[in-house]
């Protein structure tokens, strides 16, 4: 089976609509970032280093440092799609990170959007 389209697309071609996303509805860039590293555990340097390098969605999540435990509480509909249902790690972790843009564009508070366990 081919592998899905959206795993060599380079994360900063994705980047900028995740922001897009969230600046539409009042939130910041950094409340982005706040999201993006909790999930990945990259610190800020790290991230813009990923984002310059123009690294595909495989290898951004195959380098991240540390993958939030508490990332399997991301659960819900995100396309369509139940995430928990998602066979393949990489596509949940997109799907997962997806899922936290909306959260956050939809305004919810960063405190519920990153999941505790």
């Amino acid at each position: 089976m081919p592998e899905h389209k959206i795993y060599s697309m380079a994360f900063s071609a994705v980047y900028p609509h995740y922001l897009a996303k969230a600046e539409k509805k009042g939130r910041s860039r950094d409340e982005l970032h706040t999201l993006i590293r909790w999930l990945t555990g990259y610190t800020e340097a790290e991230l813009q280093a990923q984002l310059l390098s123009n690294a595909t969605f495989r290898t951004f999540f195959d380098e991240a440092p540390a993958l939030n435990s508490a990332r399997t509480l991301i659960t819900g509909l995100i396309c369509g799609v139940r995430i928990e249902d998602i066979e393949d790690p990489l596509m949940q972790n997109i799907r997962r990170l997806d899922k936290l843009v909306d959260e956050l564009a939809k305004g919810r508070p960063l405190e519920k959007i990153l999941r505790q366990p």
